[in-house]
């Protein structure tokens, strides 16, 4: 909350500013009329009539500059704030989403966006307008006290009426702006398994449920229109039966010799200047909220953001990995995915992980990377505790290939590089390393080939070979792969354990895998069982010792490490 004012401050008080000096201004008109009738008409003099449209038109010029300058200034202010907010908001974004162990605040942009279109609509300058109806109703009141009581009552009511109208269509505004949300993430969530969809016949299923949706949107929005534009209308008609009334009590106040009709117009004007901004402020409540409940979720991430320290730039890491007594619980859950896990690796070793499906393999991964922190235990590197570690500086000497490959728009040169610089010569060189240089010459484009956010233009072993060069782009200290041979054909798998060859004794490898192809290149070997490590130590002994469990389990018939069906993204 306090980051978020801090950002706003400057431009709400320059906006702040214009308003007073156009509000200021618009006292001109009033003055102008109540000279015009009880002095002009009365004397019958020209002259005076002419100073008097002069000094008008310099005042009407001046609030004419001033309101552009303050409508601008707001846009202006509007496209700052969104440049400012918007990569703060993708990075907490990004990280939250990486780490899946919170609530993933979704509508982080949408609501900059709400926060922008908020400064570009008439309803925050008529805020900003609506204090002056203090001063518009003071000037009444020194023309008249009964004048100035009646709209003191009149601008009361129009503040009840707004006051009502946000007790009435809050709830109903953030329940619409929720429901809206989930129907928009389904719809876009579903878009990312357009293949699966239209493969199996699943789009009418797919729309229906997303029109049951859209159908909860929809009811809500009906209500909440209605409301909304009931409470303008009345606000409407409200305003315009205020200023009649006024006219009235005026023209009472003239005929009994109490007062002037320059008294009277002036009243009225002013009048209409003190409600204009509350009938305005009723108009565009709707956008007014929406405003405010962005105003209040952007201020939550950015307190999330601010709760991260600046820490101190680390030196480059050995490789030195140690885990100790790591548990795991999912979120909102009792079960326990990981529980008591421990492994050490120095510098440049290499680990293979096995288990069946479900053992929690890739949630182990993600634990030993950072992406995800213990419910209990901790993983070092170096010494230092990768949860802590921040990512960017952490990212260079860590190189990740997920069990279900990303790569992004751009060439592959640029997702080899990881979306930075692109250094040729070391992404040729992290080709090289990976054994894919030669896949890569053979594209279209060789390393200039366009690559789409899904990746359509390869298959999955090239993209999964690719995601192998983009871990090794750099110097990377630790190698975490899961199941890097998945998608591979005979040639990948050949290429995959020269990489890991060539590691040996540089770099700190952990792979999950099924296939004894891989296993044979590690030096230890941990076996996972619902969670907990059932056998740790030597890659050798680990197998003999399988080999020996398993012989006896089926009466000294001799069974080798079978391969299990490919884990699940969340094992």
């Amino acid at each position: 909350m306090i980051a978020l004012l801090q950002l706003l401050k400057r431009p709400l008080l320059h906006v702040a500013g214009f308003s007073f000096f156009v509000n200021l201004l618009l006292l001109a008109p009033a003055l102008f009329m109540l000279q015009v009738f009880d002095r002009v008409l009365t004397s019958q003099s020209q002259a005076t009539l002419l100073v008097l449209l002069l000094g008008m038109a310099v005042a009407l010029g001046l609030m004419l500059l001033l309101d552009y300058l303050r409508s601008r200034l707001q846009g202006v202010v509007g496209n700052l704030i969104a440049e400012q907010l918007s990569p703060i908001v993708a990075k907490v974004m990004l990280a939250s989403s990486a780490r899946r162990t919170e609530r993933v605040p979704s509508e982080g942009l949408r609501d900059v966006a709400a926060l922008r279109n908020l400064f570009s609509a008439q309803g925050l300058l008529a805020l900003f307008d609506m204090p002056w109806a203090i001063i518009y109703v003071a000037v009444i009141w020194l023309a008249h006290p009964l004048l100035g009581i009646a709209a003191a009552a009149a601008s009361l009511l129009m503040l009840v009426l707004a006051l009502v109208n946000d007790r009435i269509t809050r709830r109903e505004i953030e329940a619409l702006q929720k429901e809206a949300a989930v129907a928009t993430r389904y719809l876009e969530s579903s878009m990312q398994n357009a293949e699966v969809v239209q493969s199996l016949g699943m789009g009418e299923a797919l729309l229906g449920r997303w029109r049951d949706l859209n159908a909860r949107v929809t009811a809500l929005q009906g209500p909440t229109a209605r409301k909304s534009v009931a409470m303008a209308a009345l606000t409407r008609a409200t305003r315009q039966a205020v200023q009649v009334a006024m006219q009235a009590l005026g023209a009472y106040l003239v005929i009994s010799g109490d007062g002037t009709p320059g008294i009277l117009v002036a009243a009225t004007i002013l009048l209409g200047r003190a409600l204009a901004p509350v009938e305005q402020v009723v108009g565009g409540w709707r956008v007014l909220a929406e405003g405010r409940a962005a105003f209040s979720r952007l201020s939550e991430l950015l307190d999330m953001a601010a709760r991260e320290p600046e820490r101190m730039t680390l030196p480059p890491p050995s490789g030195r990995l140690q885990a100790q007594g790591l548990v795991y619980r999912a979120p909102q859950s009792e079960r326990l995915i990981l529980a008591g896990v421990s492994l050490s690796l120095e510098p440049g070793e290499s680990l293979a992980i096995v288990g069946a499906s479900g053992a929690g393999k890739s949630t182990l991964l993600r634990l030993l990377t950072g992406l995800w922190k213990p419910t209990a235990g901790v993983v070092r590197l170096d010494h230092v505790d990768v949860a802590q570690w921040p990512r960017a500086q952490l990212g260079p000497w860590l190189g990740y290939v997920p069990q279900d490959v990303e790569l992004f728009a751009g060439t592959v040169a640029e997702n080899i590089a990881r979306l930075g610089v692109v250094d040729s010569e070391m992404v040729v060189r992290a080709a090289r390393r990976a054994g894919v240089h030669e896949l890569i010459l053979a594209l279209p484009g060789g390393y200039d080939t366009p690559v789409d956010a899904m990746g359509t233009m390869l298959s999955p072993g090239q993209r999964q070979r690719i995601a192998l060069a983009r871990a090794l782009y750099g110097d990377p200290k630790l190698l975490v792969l899961d199941e890097p041979n998945s998608n591979l054909d005979g040639a990948g798998e050949l290429a995959l354990g020269e990489a890991l060859k060539s590691l040996k004794g540089h770099v700190t490898v952990i792979v999950v895998t099924h296939r004894n192809t891989l296993v044979q290149h590690m030096d230890k070997m941990l076996v996972l069982e619902a969670g907990r490590v059932q056998e740790y130590g030597s890659a050798a002994e680990v197998r003999q010792a399988m080999q020996r469990s398993a012989q006896k389990a089926v009466g000294g018939q001799l069974v080798a490490i079978p391969r299990a069906p490919r884990e699940a993204a969340a094992s």
